[in-house]
């Protein structure tokens, strides 16, 4: 079962960047961008190709970022330029990208198995520091030394990686840049009679996003050891799952716990997949079906009780106004009392 949730919090780390793209998009520009289907793949489909082909893991993911960006350039380029709605231009760009990718990668699965990547590396790095030896021991004296992981490199690694993205977008969007970005997904009319460029803040914004998306995909690709052209199916919803649980959970007050919100939620969703493919009567082909319940949960949960605790307080008002009407009128009952008595 440790095994089983340590693996979750590290794959939920690494999808909590795909889930600050969708954040972005959603969220903040308030543009429904499905591109993340493709572009997810592409950021794999890219760093697996040069990884395979003797380039330097790091540089490979790197690169796969600023190919994440530019698709989501195009996409933001079919909306503004275009004039394509939102929600048809990302589709056209998902369905655009997937034979891109097949032609980037040759054909429909690229193995990595055999191959050094980014995280073999840091995995090699921190087995020579004895960090892992340090928490193997810690769990064995707890009564866990059945289930010890392979290495805590890549978790620690990927937390650093993931905070570090989620600072760097709080900063932007405390910029001026940023704050115009925030402004458009607010109020488009708005912040273009104060003379904004609101087609090139959507443009920049959807680029952001789907760098981020094609980023987290890379590093999937390395951490599964292979990179696959249906690999983006519905990652849009798992992009959504994390953003919903995440604000649900623990609120949206300020920009920094929202983003805090989204890496939760990210690895709650992971948690629970996991914990629900364990059911019995569950098989990993219901994996689609689990994440759209906690979808359809996390949508109506938060309105089942603000719809309850609403009908509680009309409750409490009506009880309130009977009992100063009851109130009222018995101070007029002994009002007429009195007057009958003097006279």
């Amino acid at each position: 079962m440790f095994t089983a949730i340590f693996g979750s919090f590290e794959a939920g780390i690494i999808y909590a960047i795909m889930a600050l793209g969708v954040y972005l998009s959603f969220r903040i520009l308030d543009f429904p961008d499905l591109t993340v289907d493709g572009s997810f793949v592409t950021g794999a489909a890219i760093s697996a190709m040069l990884i395979a082909g003797g380039t330097n893991p790091f540089l490979a993911t790197i690169i796969a970022l600023f190919a994440g960006f530019a698709a989501g350039c195009m996409t933001g380029l079919l909306h503004t330029f275009g004039k394509i709605n939102n929600l048809l231009s990302g589709i056209l760009m998902m369905i655009a990208l997937y034979s891109i990718n097949l032609r980037i990668m040759g054909r429909s699965n690229i193995p990595l198995l055999n191959t050094d990547t980014a995280f073999t590396k840091i995995s090699g790095f921190f087995e020579k520091t004895g960090i892992d030896s340090f928490f193997n021991n810690i769990l064995t004296k707890v009564g866990l030394g059945d289930s010890l992981p392979e290495t805590w490199g890549i978790l620690i690694f990927m937390i650093v990686v993931t905070f570090v993205i989620k600072f760097l977008t709080d900063l932007f969007l405390k910029t001026e840049i940023g704050l115009a970005v925030r402004a458009t997904g607010d109020n488009k009319r708005m912040i273009r009679s104060l003379s904004a460029n609101t087609n090139l803040l959507v443009v920049l914004g959807l680029g952001l996003s789907n760098a981020l998306v094609a980023f987290s995909g890379a590093l999937i690709a390395q951490q599964g050891g292979f990179a696959d052209v249906g690999m983006g199916i519905g990652m849009i919803v798992i992009g959504l799952a994390s953003v919903i649980i995440g604000e649900a959970l623990f609120g949206t007050k300020t920009i920094a716990r929202t983003t805090f919100a989204v890496i939760g939620g990210s690895i709650i969703y992971r948690i629970v997949v996991t914990l629900a493919l364990r059911v019995d009567f569950l098989d990993p082909g219901d994996m689609k079906l689990i994440t759209a319940l906690i979808v359809i949960l996390a949508l109506t949960t938060p309105k089942i009780i603000e719809g309850s605790k609403e009908r509680k307080r009309k409750a409490r008002r009506r009880i309130e106004k009977t009992n100063i009407m009851q109130t009222s009128g018995q101070g007029k009952g002994d009002h007429h009392v009195t007057i009958k008595s003097n006279s």
